[in-house]
C-alpha cells in the first residue's frame, strides 16, 4: 500500500501544474479578446493609407514636395503589435532603424492593433506581435508570429530576394 501513495500523488501534481498552465493561458487569452472587443469601434488602419509609415505619398499640386512622384511601389514590413507589449516594445527601435537604414529597399509599417483592432482582424492577426513580409506587389509571402531580430529580418528579405 505503501508503493500506491506516491504513485497517486505524483500525477496530481503534474496535473495540478497543467491546469495552473492552461488556466494562465485562458486568462491571457481572455484579456487580449476584452481589449480586442473594447477597443471594436476604432477605425480600420490599413498600410498605404497615408499614415506615414514608410508610405511613398505623391505630391499634390501646390504643396512644397520637391520629391518626384513615385509610382514604384517597394516591398513591406508590416509589423503589428502594442506599445506596451514588451516583446512589440523590444522590436520598436528595430523596426525605426530599418525604416531609417532600409527605407529605400523596403517600407516598414508598424500597426498598434490595440489602438486599430480592425487591423488585427484584417491581417488576421492571432498573437502579437506579428510581421507580414510582402512583396511589390501586395502578395504576403512570409509571416511570423513573436519577437523577430533584426539580422532575422534582413535574413529572410534576402531569402525573399530583396537585398537590403
Amino acid at each position: 500500500m505503501e508503493n500506491e501513495t506516491p504513485k497517486l500523488e505524483e500525477p496530481r501534481i503534474r496535473s495540478r501544474s497543467g491546469k495552473k498552465a492552461a488556466i494562465i493561458i485562458c486568462l491571457a487569452l481572455a484579456v487580449g479578446a476584452t481589449a480586442y472587443m473594447k477597443n471594436q469601434h476604432s477605425p480600420a488602419v490599413t498600410p498605404g493609407d497615408g499614415s506615414g509609415g514608410g508610405v511613398t505619398v505623391a505630391a499634390q499640386p501646390g504643396s512644397t514636395n520637391t520629391e518626384p512622384e513615385s509610382t514604384e511601389r517597394l516591398p513591406r514590413l508590416v509589423d503589428l503589435g502594442a506599445s506596451k507589449c514588451i516583446p512589440c516594445k523590444m522590436m520598436a527601435p528595430i523596426l525605426e532603424e530599418l525604416k531609417q537604414s532600409h527605407g529605400k529597399k523596403f517600407e516598414v509599417v508598424f500597426l498598434d492593433v490595440w489602438e486599430n483592432p480592425d487591423a488585427a482582424s484584417e491581417y488576421n492577426v492571432n498573437l502579437i506581435p506579428t510581421q507580414i513580409f510582402f512583396d511589390a506587389s501586395g502578395a504576403e509571402r512570409f509571416r511570423h508570429e513573436g519577437f523577430l531580430s533584426k539580422e532575422d529580418i534582413l535574413a529572410k528579405w534576402r531569402e525573399l530576394g530583396v537585398e537590403p
